[in-house]
C-alpha cells in the first residue's frame, strides 16, 4: 500500500476494493448479486435506458448518459443489480459495443473455461 509522510511518520492509505463483476445470464441473476456483466442484443432504447436480450431473458439497463449504440447491436453491459417488483434492473456503469466479436471463437474460449 502507498505510504504518505506527515509529521508523525508514514501513514498507510487504505483503498476500498470494489466487488468484481460476475458473468450472468439474465435468467440466472440472483438477489445476492451486486455487480454483474451480461452480453446480449439491444432490443429497445430510450435515451439513457436500453433493453438487453441475452436469449435467456430481457433486462432494462439504466445509464447516466444517453447510450450511443443502436438497437440490434450486440453489447456487453456492466452494472449494479437493482431489485424491482418484476425482477431486476441494471444500474449500468459501462456498455461495450461487441458487434465485431467473433462469436464462434468467443464460445470456444468460454467452453475451455476462459
Amino acid at each position: 500500500m502507498p505510504e504518505e509522510e506527515n509529521s508523525t511518520g508514514p501513514q498507510v492509505q487504505e483503498f476500498q476494493r470494489r466487488v468484481p463483476f460476475v458473468d450472468r445470464k439474465v435468467s440466472e441473476i440472483k438477489p445476492e448479486d451486486i455487480r454483474i456483466r451480461i452480453m446480449g442484443t439491444i432490443v429497445d432504447k430510450k435515451g439513457n435506458v436500453v433493453v438487453i436480450d441475452d436469449g435467456s431473458g430481457k433486462i432494462n439497463a439504466n445509464f447516466e448518459e444517453p447510450v450511443k449504440l443502436e438497437a440490434n447491436t450486440l453489447v456487453r453491459a456492466f452494472g449494479r443489480v437493482v431489485p424491482i417488483e418484476a425482477g431486476f434492473e441494471l444500474q449500468g456503469e459501462i456498455i461495450q459495443n461487441m458487434a465485431e466479436l467473433d462469436m464462434e471463437l468467443f464460445k470456444k474460449v468460454k467452453e475451455l473455461g476462459g
